[in-house]
């Protein structure tokens, strides 16, 4: 391999997301691109000459389809090699393309066809028209309905097969010409509140953040990346997709998340892009397991992960060198190893985004030799602000600015950000756009945050914080964050809006729950008091380092998961507060009686 090869592609401002395959594969032609699973033939591999031959074919078929540049086209597909080819055939003509959500609900992915004015639709199965069109929403501008399943009777009305619509296209060279200022995409955000806005960003925005992100984020032609988080999402798009063609890597297409844990062990992936829940679970996992052993197993398994935390920060010219750093090898080989072969055994980093990264379980898997990389973004921000790099990794932080962004913390310590990643302005709705957009250029994000010693800190959401009735502020995401460490609690919602004191709505782990009960020969159930009772010892002790304004002296508990599909999830998997406090109305007026 030339030295051509191990570096990333020459681009600029000047660039547009269509020119990045067409570089990588006149640069690596033979190059692994892509794999992905076919059931009966197992992993098949995808070559970047591969690739670019299949996205000619797909713009033909757009073209005889009649779409011309700045039509927007949809898809709702899981990650696959057709998510890439549909989406850089349509970049390359000009065409818009609205990412739609998996999981998310039928009623609101007609919202976003409506709002988007989608002509085309691409989907998995027949199955998810029906569900789509069953809601009575569509208003009409769909004109092509596109099924990737070869499966069942030939689809009629507006559904056609993806295989018919390709073979039918014309075979007549295409001329793309996209300008880099134009509109690329339309990524509608989850909408934790009201309806999703749809966020526009062009291919610039989105090619300065690569370049600026690629600086971090050091992928090179040696990665395999294994792809979960959904394409939908700005941070997979961005860090998982467009990255891998920028720097060469090899991506494989995860299955499904029920089946992540074998496709780790088969796809052996060296980076991983991923929402911290991954590893909160990963550590949950172990420590329950440790649970079981000797007490010098547990205190031998608590000194690896200290002395490996120890020497990372010696690496990082952060401290000095343990006393004992020779131990390492052993330790790592008798503990270490166990813990990230469930990853496949050979990650190099991962990439932390979307929700906050516990500092507790980045120093776990950093001590045991994984560094987590947390970062910080939005979709408006295409989407990343700041990174950790991988020789200078403060996990408790989001990261370093990256090249080319300004931010500054404004009012109420939110974190205002300028820069050419900043999105063109919400689709169909300049009142939002307006209200997020001074008229100095500054996104006005949400967050609050601080800076110290160049890194950025993220300390809650403006709208999340809880006003007690006595006047005291209270940001409660890191309190969540340091509650649901605990294996019993899947999830967490501290609450006491205009209230006297703080509580607690959570979800527990059956499993986990059945497991204290075996242990103690008891059968506390989820309305049992005194399970109330141990979940506020177990919470107290989980903050006991946060300031004394943090304690929860009530909890109401559930069995049953907060979910995208009952509506208490986003398809970002961000917590709908409001809704989750309306589905615990009753055992809310409980916490608080006489009060």
């Amino acid at each position: 391999m030339t030295s051509l090869q191990h570096q990333p592609l020459s681009v600029d401002e000047t660039a547009t997301l269509s020119d990045l395959l067409r570089l990588r594969a006149e640069t690596t032609p033979q190059a692994p691109a892509y794999r992905e699973f076919h059931p009966g033939s197992g992993w098949q591999s995808f070559s970047w000459e591969q690739i670019a031959a299949d996205v000619a074919q797909w713009q033909a078929a757009f073209v005889a389809e009649g779409l011309k540049a700045g039509d927007r086209v949809a898809i709702m597909l899981r990650n696959c090699v057709d998510w890439v080819r549909f989406d850089q055939a349509a970049q390359g003509l000009g065409l818009v393309v609205v990412p739609l959500y998996m999981q998310d609900r039928p009623e609101n992915s007609a919202y976003v066809l409506n709002d988007s004015g989608a002509q085309l639709l691409l989907l998995e199965n027949e199955q998810q028209w029906q569900l789509i069109a069953a809601t009575n929403h569509l208003e009409g501008d769909i004109r092509r309905v596109l099924v990737q399943s070869e499966e069942g009777a030939a689809p009629s009305g507006p559904l056609t097969r993806l295989s018919t619509w390709l073979e039918q296209a014309p075979s007549d060279p295409i001329t793309t010409n996209t300008d880099p200022s134009s509109l690329a995409t339309i990524i509608y955000t989850s909408g934790t509140t009201g309806r999703p806005k749809g966020v526009m960003l062009s291919h610039s925005n989105i090619v300065t953040n690569l370049v600026s992100v690629g600086q971090l984020v050091q992928l090179t032609p040696a990665d395999r990346l294994l792809s979960f988080l959904p394409l939908s999402h700005a941070l997979e798009r961005t860090a998982g997709y467009y990255m891998a063609i920028y720097r060469g890597s090899e991506t494989a297409f995860a299955r499904s998340v029920a089946d992540l844990s074998e496709d780790l062990l088969s796809i052996r992936p060296t980076v991983l892009i991923s929402v911290p829940r991954i590893f909160e679970r990963a550590k949950n996992a172990v420590d329950a397991k440790l649970e079981t052993k000797p007490a010098l197993l547990k205190r031998l398994f608590k000194f690896t992960i200290d002395l490996g935390w120890k020497n990372y920060l010696h690496q990082q010219k952060r401290g000095p060198r343990p006393l004992m750093s020779w131990l390492l090898p052993l330790l790592f080989r008798l503990f270490g190893r166990p813990v990230l072969d469930a990853f496949g055994g050979r990650l190099r980093f991962a990439v932390c985004g979307g929700a906050p990264l516990s500092a507790d379980v980045a120093r776990t898997f950093t001590g045991l030799g994984l560094p987590l990389l947390q970062g910080y973004g939005l979709s408006e921000t295409s989407p990343v602000i700041s990174g950790n790099p991988l020789e200078a990794n403060r996990p408790e932080s989001v990261g370093k600015i990256i090249t080319g962004v300004e931010i500054k913390i404004g009012d109420h310590d939110e974190i205002l950000c300028r820069g050419p990643n900043i999105m063109l302005g919400y689709w169909n709705n300049p009142d939002a756009t307006a209200a997020v957009m001074d008229e100095e250029g500054w996104f006005h994000t949400g967050d609050c945050g601080r800076t110290e010693d160049g890194y950025l800190f993220i300390t809650g959401r403006i709208k999340d914080i809880i006003v007690l009735a006595n006047g005291e502020k209270i940001p409660p995401a890191e309190m969540e964050q340091a509650i649901e460490r605990d294996p019993l609690i899947d999830q967490c919602m501290v609450i006491g809006e205009a209230r006297p004191y703080l509580a607690a709505l959570v979800v527990i782990s059956p499993a986990e729950l059945d497991r204290l009960n075996r242990d103690r020969k008891q059968s506390l159930s989820e309305d049992d008091p005194a399970l109330e009772q141990e979940l506020v010892d177990r919470i107290a002790a989980a903050i006991a380092e946060f300031p004394g304004y943090a304690k929860i002296h009530r909890v109401a508990v559930s069995t049953a998961p907060w979910d995208v599909d009952n509506g208490l999830l986003t398809p970002t998997l961000k917590v709908k507060r409001a809704a989750v406090e309306a589905q615990f109305a009753d055992k809310i007026i409980d916490l608080y009686a006489g009060h």
